[in-house]
């Protein structure tokens, strides 16, 4: 009730969100400094499919963790793998800082060799933390699934804020001597792409020491560093002394479990219907917002302006925090409702795809119309899907550590497969198209 222990409760928070923040903020920052890293280096704007391909080889990461939990559970401290995962990302981006600009000659062609292995290393981080990070919050009430995912929000979200900063991807058409036609020239940026990967060396930087603090915090409350699930089997969201005014459920009787039950409880609370209706909801949402709609961001927004994408891009990662604070206090429990917000997504989704089909003259190009509704469907579409992620996530949390593993393993897997669905689509088989600069690409 006092000012002293409000603060005390905001504290935990406002770490965990800083350490959510580390996740897949590094993977994100290259993503929005391509339009600035593609003028220098050689593979120009086929880097994105390299990238794409990169990051589906770094889920030898997961795959690892997994199997590692799988055959010797012991052996696996999250602890200590986090504390890897957030050394690696940090000493990676710093030589991206020094070296991302370098080429090498590889079968007599020019190839950005330090840039694509070290995007690989990133790939790697960045996806392990799926099946790290996200268990290592068993040990919290579920309320800090949602701060987590709040602070993963703002990964997406920063790197935007710098890139506008930045002033990415500006232009302007100039009128050219030769006839009525008008030639992009695209502006300089505010400071390079080698101080844009500084600047992430501090926010991951910042991640790694809110996760320092959160471990020396959490030890500090008395509660042990890893805990079995069957340690905590009988534990909910009021299981630590954060809620004040609620007595804390290891303060209370235990209901007589028997010891020589052969499974383990959060096991068999584990394999029920509900729960992989859930996980099956969860892969799909990540493929659509991790793999599918981002191949096609570009497609459905720049037919309507580069203000339409930058906007777009934006206020889509400002939805996805949003989303996850609304979560804090409504978390819906439905599986009916979880359904009809998936399905409702989706129709946002869909519209967003059409768009990128009929690229580059989709329907009200060169109106504030079409402007708006684009905008409007990529905030609907990620805040949907956010919200959705994080309320299956909680629910998730209650089955145990196990079922958290799963989840991290099931957002990668669906971000994998959306992405190697869209990546022939889209760089294969070119079925989607792109207008040029400056020109009216629906002329007739």
């Amino acid at each position: 009730m006092s000012a002293p222990q409000s603060s005390g409760a905001l504290l935990p928070h406002m770490l965990v969100a800083l350490f959510g923040m580390g996740s897949w903020v590094s993977v994100n920052s290259l993503w929005v400094e391509l339009p600035v890293v593609v003028k220098r280096l050689p593979e120009g704007w086929n880097l994105p499919a390299y990238l794409t391909v990169l990051i589906a080889l770094g889920n030898v990461g997961p795959v690892s963790v997994t199997l590692i939990h799988r055959f010797a559970p012991k052996r696996m401290k999250e602890q200590w793998l986090i504390h890897a995962i957030q050394a690696l990302a940090m000493v990676t981006v710093v030589f991206l800082a020094l070296f991302w600009d370098h080429t090498a000659v590889v079968a007599g062609e020019p190839r950005s060799v330090a840039f694509l292995v070290l995007a690989f290393l990133l790939a790697l981080a960045c996806c392990t933390s799926n099946v790290s990070f996200l268990p290592f919050m068993y040990q919290f009430p579920q309320l800090f699934i949602r701060t987590f995912f709040i602070g993963q929000g703002l990964g997406a979200l920063l790197p935007c804020v710098l890139a506008l900063g930045q002033g990415v991807g500006q232009l302007e058409c100039l009128n050219s001597t030769r006839g009525n036609a008008s030639q992009p020239h695209y502006l300089e940026e505010n400071f390079s792409a080698s101080t844009y990967f500084w600047l992430l060396v501090g926010l991951l930087l910042i991640s790694a020491l809110a996760f320092l603090a959160l471990v020396i915090w959490h030890n500090r409350r008395g509660a042990p560093e890893e805990r079995t699930p069957s340690e905590r089997s009988g534990e909910t969201e009021e299981a630590y002394p954060l809620h004040m005014g609620s007595v804390p459920v290891s303060d209370r009787p235990a209901e007589n479990v028997p010891v020589g039950d052969s499974a383990s409880p959060q096991t068999a609370a584990f394999c029920t219907g509900r729960n992989i209706y859930l996980l099956v909801l969860l892969g799909v949402s990540n493929a659509l917002t991790n793999g599918v709609l981002p191949s096609v961001q570009s497609y459905s927004c720049l037919p309507y302006g580069n203000t339409a994408y930058h906007l777009s891009v934006v206020f889509s990662n400002i939805a996805n925090p949003v989303a996850c604070f609304f979560a804090m206090f409504f978390l819906c429990r439905s599986s009916l409702a979880l359904s009809g917000i998936s399905a409702a997504g989706c129709v946002f989704g869909g519209y967003l795809m059409v768009l990128a089909a009929l690229s580059p003259c989709p329907p009200l190009q060169g109106s504030h119309v079409g402007v708006a509704l684009v905008v409007t469907a990529w905030i609907f579409f990620a805040g949907l899907f956010s919200y959705l992620k994080v309320v299956i996530s909680s629910l998730l949390h209650e089955a145990g550590h196990t079922a958290l593993l799963w989840c991290g393993g099931v957002i990668q897997a669906g971000s994998l497969l959306g992405a190697l669905v869209m990546f022939p689509l889209t760089s294969l088989y070119h079925l989607f198209q792109s207008g040029l600069d400056c020109v009216d690409n629906c002329r007739a």
